[in-house]
């Protein structure tokens, strides 16, 4: 070959070369993650790991506009513990990967707040399917919006449910954490309006035996014991309650929704008055919305029914995936900046999801969100998702 030939071979050589590099950078720089914070170990693994799933599930179903964009979108999951240091140390990793450009996240306020700064200092939009203390939101910041009620119209939506069951006198507890002593606060505050006898309000992170905690209560005998915070440790209080006479009426908060709640308190949550709680978030049946998600899931998770937010994890998945293809579509269809998604996130109107139609205020609460009162009807966990719904209200977040 001359000196000529092979000079002109080369050249097209390293051409075609340089363009495959170019062609694989390309589709490198339009590699995109989501990232979810959930406990997927531990306690409240059972709805963690369902809020993980949700999402997972909207990312496959509705990922596809984005694909046809040309662009990868992956799922990177992470575990919280249930433990604020633990949701900050993750939440460092996450916003340290360029590729992630929004966050599904938390189940525990107490997570969310601390890891949300890191979230706001870095820019990265966090669509919370979960979070219901006020401070998620009242910060006001652009990247933090969620799609379910808040604690302080929570605890007020409990406290009116226990004056017209004609509760007299209640008996407070909760778990010391931003979200049980926050909607206790709000539950006691409502429930001294409404003329209510609060006969004590005590703090406790014990998990295994009530004893000293419970005589005070079963000496009062209240018509009802509220519990603020999780299922794990109120459906051990309760039990060993009813295990000592008292046969009053129990009510708790959304987070006492779990499956895990009727594993541990079997007989003792139908025993006496009942066992009851509030939520932002009703069994995925209620929701007009929700019936193909429910099929799906159940297929590809080992038949079992989502647990609580796991639809509403599915929505907040959503909601990202749509902020992220139209701050794609603003940016001439290359991946766009965090800020861009944050603003498009806020700027959604009417986004109908599987859970309801969601249109975020300046602080990024919902417009208007959904409370339920909700009574354990079985001792199986099996039917937690068939427990009675006895009060369903639609409110608009304090102003």
């Amino acid at each position: 070959m001359s000196k000529k030939r092979f000079s002109a071979f080369s050249m097209m050589v390293a051409a075609s070369m340089t363009l495959a590099l170019c062609s694989s950078a390309g589709a490198a720089d339009k590699s995109i993650k989501i990232a979810t914070q959930s406990p997927l170990s531990g306690d409240q693994s059972v709805v963690g790991v369902d809020i993980k799933r949700g999402a997972e599930l909207g990312l496959e179903q509705l990922g596809g506009p984005l694909a046809a964009m040309g662009f990868k979108v992956e799922l990177a999951p992470f575990d919280d513990q249930a433990n604020p240091d633990t949701g900050v140390a993750n939440a460092k990793r996450i916003v340290s990967d360029p590729a992630i450009l929004a966050i599904v996240g938390h189940y525990n306020s107490g997570v969310q707040i601390p890891s949300s700064e890191v979230y706001h200092t870095s820019g990265l939009a966090n669509v919370s399917p979960a979070n219901t203390n006020p401070k998620v939101t009242t910060r006001g910041y652009l990247e933090v919006n969620r799609i379910v009620g808040r604690d302080d119209v929570q605890g007020v939506v409990g406290a009116d449910f226990a004056k017209a069951q004609g509760v007299k006198r209640v008996f407070v507890v909760h778990d010391k954490t931003a979200y049980g002593q926050g909607i206790a606060e709000f539950f006691r505050k409502r429930a001294e309006e409404n003329g209510i006898k609060v006969l004590g309000f005590e703090g406790t992170e014990e998990k295994a035996n009530f004893d000293a905690l419970l005589s005070p209560v079963v000496a009062g005998n209240p018509d009802l014991v509220y519990f603020g915070g999780m299922a794990f440790q109120a459906a051990v209080l309760f039990k060993q309650a009813r295990e000592r006479g008292y046969e009053g009426i129990f009510l708790s908060d959304d987070g006492f929704d779990s499956s895990d709640a009727a594993k541990i308190g079997g007989d003792t949550l139908i025993a006496g008055g009942g066992t009851f709680y509030s939520t932002v978030s009703g069994p995925a049946t209620v929701y007009a919305g929700t019936e193909k998600f429910i099929k799906d899931f159940k297929a590809k998770y080992n038949d079992a029914d989502p647990q609580p937010f796991a639809a509403q994890s599915y929505d907040s998945m959503a909601i990202a995936l749509k902020a992220i293809e139209n701050a794609a579509k603003a940016n001439n269809n290359e991946v766009p900046t965090r800020e861009a998604v944050a603003k498009a996130v806020r700027e959604l109107k009417e986004f109908k999801g599987i859970t309801g139609t969601f249109t975020f205020n300046a602080i990024g609460d919902p417009e208007k969100a959904q409370y339920f009162v909700i009574q354990v009807k079985s001792k199986d966990p099996m039917k937690w998702s068939a427990n009675e719904i006895v009060k369903t209200l639609e409110i608009a977040p304090p102003q």
